[in-house]
């Protein structure tokens, strides 16, 4: 499979996922490549600001062109971190859904994170990350209403709130791939051991920035679903095939013991 021995060939910044999908790690989070070097092709997600000369430099390495169309799964502060820049450098609009804009139009902040739920030392930090909006004035557009994704053929973009408002999942049915964002991941992010050693394992959105407990089971279920066989989450290495499925499954069952915290400001 494409990604047997992933996980024993140390740490990589860079996962081959699916034909004409790439992911690279910022850190702690992802962002996607979704296209071919010869043609058009799309970012997910732009990661942390330290790291968006890596991301200009592997797509010059790895494309003849600048990307058609920057997409956002959501405006928290490690998804966006480089978009500024990103669209000085390639004068590229950025798609979001329209419950989002106000956080990407100066409009609006994201409620600040709450460190009592979740455990671990991400959770008890998560004080210090940035919950402000960002204003990406003329560049930033409402993703199109049909559910296509601009610059991704094939691809459909899937409401999937409750870690934010307007969070969304990409999927392509054809041979059902999935860009899951923050509505759950491979790695239990609260922890930094986790985070770290990224130990692979399905679980939910992380929760120090998780609004709605409701919306964000409900979203979860949407993605289970539609039966994914690969998935690259906003957090954690890149999951397939059986594993993903059964894990999956077993977090849609017991969404409110593995995920939701016993206590916190929005549950």
């Amino acid at each position: 499979m494409r990604l047997d021995g992933i996980l024993s060939e140390g740490y990589t910044d860079t996962w081959d996922v699916a034909p004409g999908v790439i992911g690279l790690r910022t850190m702690f989070v992802n962002c996607a490549f979704i296209g071919q070097p010869n043609s058009d092709w799309i970012i997910v997600d732009t990661g942390l600001s330290s790291y968006t000369n890596r991301i200009i430099e592997f797509a010059k390495e790895k494309y003849e062109k600048p990307p058609v169309a920057i997409i956002l799964t959501h405006g928290h502060f490690d998804h966006i971190g480089g978009v500024k820049k990103l669209i000085e450098e390639w004068n590229v609009p950025v798609y979001a859904h329209p419950l989002e804009l106000p956080y990407l139009t100066g409009k609006a902040d994201y409620p600040p994170a709450d460190p009592a739920v979740g455990g671990g030392l991400m959770s008890m930090v998560s004080s210090l990350f940035s919950h402000h909006g960002i204003d990406l004035g003329s560049a930033i557009h409402p993703l199109p209403e049909d559910r296509t994704v601009p610059g991704a053929k094939g691809w459909k973009w899937i409401h999937t709130p409750g870690h934010s408002p307007g969070h969304i999942s990409l999927f392509r049915a054809e041979d059902k791939v999935l860009i899951a964002g923050d509505t759950f991941l491979t790695v239990k992010q609260e922890s930094v051991f986790a985070v770290a050693s990224q130990h692979h394992v399905v679980h939910g959105p992380p929760s120090y920035f998780t609004t709605d407990w409701e919306d964000a089971e409900k979203s979860v279920r949407t993605l289970a679903l539609l039966d994914p066989h690969i998935v690259l989450s906003g957090h954690g290495v890149p999951m397939e095939g059986e594993k993903l499925s059964t894990q999956l499954a077993h977090l849609c069952k017991n969404f409110k013991e593995m995920a939701l915290p016993g206590q916190g400001k929005f549950v």
